[in-house]
């Protein structure tokens, strides 16, 4: 695989510093920009296989940002903030971001993310496994595995890198009950970060979106205290 580019959009310059180092250290090329308006274009001029963004940025902030992103690109995203509250959180990953890492952070655990995110996206595709159907259907809803786009009674329906590839996991194995862990493990390849809510706003998102009536759902089902099964 050539060498993958990561995008950071962060108007803190010693952020930028640190995060270039410790990124091309782990063998990644880097873009930087200081402002949401420069990382837009370089979203739409370069190939950028994963982006960083900052939510307090001028000109445009990290969450306009994401929505312009998420109109044509499908790239992963990970949010980099101080804004510690679920519902900065949550808004974030309801725009289309992938994960959510708070500052002050560990520069070892945001490259251990980036490293998650790629892989997730990039190398745990379910599409490449050998012998599984190209489409999944399910009652109203059917699954391009090959160019990872939902269909809902025919009509396509926006949706994250992370969502598509959590319903996949549920579709492709009905019935089966998977915790937030087990879900987190196997989109991710890493080991499930405890204090993490991030599976339970995708799972909520993806309701939304799929579900007649999310507060009684057909597909994605809570198993009590257990956790989340694709029911048909």
């Amino acid at each position: 695989m050539s060498e993958q580019t990561i995008l950071i959009a962060e108007d803190d310059e010693d952020i930028v510093s640190i995060l270039r180092l410790y990124l091309e250290n782990a063998g990644y090329s880097v873009a930087s920009c200081y402002n949401g308006v420069e990382a837009l274009e370089a979203v739409r001029s370069q190939k950028i296989d994963l982006c960083l963004f900052d939510i307090m940025m001028p000109k445009m902030n990290g969450y306009d940002l994401i929505r312009e992103v998420r109109k044509t690109f499908n790239m992963p995203i990970i949010i980099i903030s101080a804004k510690d509250k679920d519902s900065d959180k949550i808004l974030g990953l309801d725009l289309g971001a992938d994960d959510y890492i708070l500052k002050p952070f560990n520069p070892l655990e945001v490259v251990a993310r980036v490293r998650a995110g790629l892989r997730r996206f990039y190398s745990l595709n379910p599409a490449a496994s050998d012998g599984d159907s190209a489409v999944l259907q399910s009652g109203d809803l059917s699954v391009d595995t090959n160019r990872m786009i939902l269909y809902k009674r025919g009509l396509e329906i926006k949706v994250t890198p992370t969502e598509i590839k959590l319903l996949i996991l549920l579709m492709r194995n009905p019935g089966r009950v998977y915790t937030k862990a087990q879900i987190y493990e196997n989109l991710s390849g890493e080991s499930y970060f405890s204090d993490d809510n991030t599976i339970m706003v995708h799972i909520s998102n993806l309701r939304n979106k799929i579900e007649d009536d999310p507060r009684n759902p057909r597909y994605l089902i809570t198993v009590r205290g257990l956790g989340y099964k694709f029911g048909n």
